[in-house]
């Protein structure tokens, strides 16, 4: 399976740290292979998630002045395990992650400017080609209680029934701040809620439902084309996700969605709030998991 990872925004709600630090590489807490609290990078949490949902092939689509460093964190390094080999237990973690990466062929494309993340999910276009692939923002975060089971579902359904997108929503309060999903109850895919899409609109001032859009995707290759469609129409500013989506519904493309439910949840680290709560709420997951593990 193909996924994409994308890493290419501003950031400037995070500003002043996101002037030279990308927000993706906030830390936030996970239990360790030894059952003790850990600290990893939230586009590392991403990654392992990815993996264990079955993909194979991961593009990381970042702005050119961070290519080195992402490249850099996500590439094995042996020298670094030979140098700090007398601190082996200190290592457990980065030995995982080597493991994770090894599993994985990663390609990384480039988006000069921030032009949206339609534009960035265009990127990938050389790298999956045909093929189906999740997208994954990575600046939020699904904590589940085995991680990888929701994209995987998202995908297996994506495919069983020949979607052309597969959304991830939850219900909100105030879904004006979202991407906001219209449709109908389906039939239930494995005991879980599913929507059949008929309609999406981005931060709508009066929205017709609750369902917000988690940036969590399934889409078949006929995403690239009603992203391209929509570009050379309308020409926007910046080419969002929820563009292409639009667009493969008034072709008469199918989409569906599946509802995140408890005790499943979505953490974005994209405002200095939204990380405070992120990173309180895995420290005390990480901590419950230690616990009941002693």
């Amino acid at each position: 399976m193909d996924a994409v990872l994308t890493l290419a925004g501003e950031g400037t709600r995070m500003l002043p740290w996101t002037r030279g630090l990308r927000k993706e590489f906030l830390p936030l807490y996970d239990r360790g292979d030894r059952g003790e609290p850990v600290l990893k990078p939230v586009a590392h949490f991403v990654v392992e998630s990815l993996a264990r949902s079955g993909a194979r092939r991961l593009t990381v689509v970042v702005q050119p002045k961070d290519l080195a460093f992402v490249r850099h964190y996500f590439s094995i390094d042996p020298g670094f395990l030979a140098r700090h080999r007398h601190h082996a237990e200190r290592l457990a973690e980065t030995e995982r992650f080597y493991a994770t990466l090894r599993e994985l062929r990663i390609s990384f494309a480039v988006q000069p400017r921030p032009d949206g993340f339609g534009d960035a999910v265009l990127r990938a276009r050389p790298f999956t080609g045909s093929r189906t692939f999740l997208v994954h923002a990575g600046d939020a975060v699904l904590l589940e209680p085995h991680p990888g089971t929701l994209p995987r579902a998202m995908a297996r359904l994506l495919e069983r029934d020949a979607l052309d997108a597969v959304l991830l929503v939850r219900r909100v309060a105030d879904p004006r701040r979202y991407g906001v999903v219209e449709g109908a109850a389906a039939p239930r895919v494995g005991g879980r809620r599913r929507l059949t899409v008929t309609g999406m609109v981005e931060k709508p001032d009066r929205p017709k439902t609750h369902w917000a859009a988690t940036a969590v995707y399934a889409f078949a290759p006929s995403l690239y084309p009603a992203l391209e469609r929509y570009r050379r129409r309308l020409r926007p500013r910046e080419l969002e996700l929820t563009d292409g989506i639009r667009e493969l519904l008034a072709a008469g493309g199918r989409v569906a969605a599946l509802v995140l439910e408890r005790p499943e949840e979505w953490r974005s680290v994209g405002s200095p709030d939204g990380f405070a709560r992120a990173l309180a709420r895995t420290r005390h997951l990480a901590r419950r998991r230690c616990a009941r593990r002693e």
